[in-house]
């Protein structure tokens, strides 16, 4: 099975007898953008709102407001909800608008190290539904168009609504303006993901890497359950400094300045072989680097190693929520072991932070939010270690969907960021 043919860019031989268009890979936009029509959109995301409350939102003038208001409306982004207008109010600027969040959909698809999961989102960020495929381990041409022809099939289900973009968010190294990928743990070099998903989808694609889409999700997409594990002063997340630690299989972190995800040109920077103390032997020849240490896959070893789970229950390979259900249904181990990870966690968020002073921190991954009561292991380590005064701190509120998430934003990241001009690459 091989990928498709791509002659150069905008151009295919995809079987037929004559070239036809290719939607272009697209460079995501993570952050917070000051386009007007940005700005209102974003004001209509959680719901209907007026002019003159958009206008308060945005700083924008009434004017301004108005006008974008009636170029996204014809654009088809917004509609008017005229069922909402106040009693007594006269004309037509009183009539409250939101995102039109039934005639579109943009997929996300999170390619990861065990499992890639694919979903439709609306324009509000919000997921309709989505599915969960292993990612293929034998060779990047096959996993590419596996995954392709995988996203097709479920777009295809969709036909009520008019697919405008499609985000894939992936670890390793992204060429974001092309959407090549490297992904050592995969085995992937030089992966063209982002074109062979533009022509398979016949869509806009953009790649990103996913710490930095998992950050972006925090500026960009409205959460519902933000937990805190400690908070010491209110901070506004679009202003100053934020480090996004994540662990699940992978561990990474991602940096937002003032409403901007950093994106350094030569790729994110890596936490992976930070020493952690432990005896576990890395690949890199080291012992104790944070990744073999905290990961899932290397928990779940260690679990069942000490007998704490079976390799095989029954028929069927435990993974590490067996670890979390084993910790809840009252063995000490399981518990022991989950809050040996978690004191690592703090111990090492805390070292990042101390190097990096950021004004906020926030966890992300199933490390974190997999098993809650480890939490509070992970907060009184870090408060023990760190050398600063104390910051906010919190806990995504995106839980064990954000990567769902992260590959939402990313295919939302152009929209948001310039929405007419995203609605004329389609």
């Amino acid at each position: 099975m091989s990928a498709p043919i791509l002659d150069r860019p905008g151009v295919s031989r995809a079987g037929s007898g004559r070239a036809r268009a290719v939607r272009p890979v697209v460079a995501p936009e993570l952050r917070r953008s000051d386009n007007p029509a940005a700005a209102v959109l974003r004001t209509a995301a959680s719901g209907p709102v007026s002019r003159d409350n958009a206008a308060r939102a945005t700083g924008l003038s009434i004017a301004t407001v108005n006008r974008q208001v009636a170029a996204l409306l014809t654009a088809g982004l917004l509609r008017e909800r005229p069922d909402l207008t106040a009693a007594g109010a006269v004309g037509r600027p009183r009539v409250p608008f939101e995102i039109d969040h039934e005639a579109y959909l943009t997929l996300g698809i999170h390619i990861g190290a065990a499992a890639t999961k694919i979903v439709a989102a609306d324009l509000r960020g919000r997921i309709l539904g989505g599915l969960a495929i292993a990612t293929p381990q034998t060779g990047q041409e096959f996993a590419v168009t596996t995954v392709a022809r995988s996203a097709k099939a479920f777009l295809q289900r969709w036909h009520r609504r008019k697919p405008l973009w499609a985000g894939i968010a992936i670890g390793g190294r992204v060429d974001a303006l092309t959407g090549v990928v490297d992904h050592p743990k995969l085995g992937w070099q030089g992966a063209p993901i982002g074109a062979v998903l533009s022509e398979v989808l016949e869509l806009p694609v953009s790649v990103a890497p996913h710490v930095e889409a998992m950050a972006a999700s925090e500026l960009l997409l409205p959460t519902v359950d933000a937990r805190r594990v400690d908070r010491t002063a209110g901070t506004d997340p679009q202003r100053g400094s934020s480090l996004y630690f994540y662990v699940r299989e992978t561990a990474g972190i991602a940096v937002t300045l003032d409403g901007r995800v950093h994106t350094p040109s030569n790729g994110p920077g890596s936490i992976a072989h930070l020493p952690t103390g432990s005896d576990v032997q890395c690949d890199c020849g080291r012992r104790g680097c944070l990744e073999v240490t905290v990961g899932d896959r290397a928990l779940h070893a260690r679990a069942v190693g000490r007998g704490i789970v079976p390799a095989y229950n029954g028929t069927t390979p435990t993974a590490i929520t067996d670890v979390y259900r084993a910790a809840e249904s009252g063995s000490e181990d399981a518990r022991e072991l989950l809050a040996e990870r978690a004191t690592m966690l703090g111990q090492t968020v805390a070292l990042v932070r101390d190097m990096l002073n950021p004004d906020r921190v926030v966890l992300g991954g199933q490390a974190f939010t997999g098993y809650r009561p480890a939490v509070a292991h992970a907060a009184r380590a870090f408060t023990a270690s760190t050398q600063l005064p104390p910051t906010d701190i919190r806990i995504s509120g995106f839980g064990g969907k954000v990567q769902e998430f992260a590959a939402v934003v990313t295919s939302l990241s152009a929209i948001y960021a310039d929405p007419l001009a995203a609605l004329r690459r389609v």
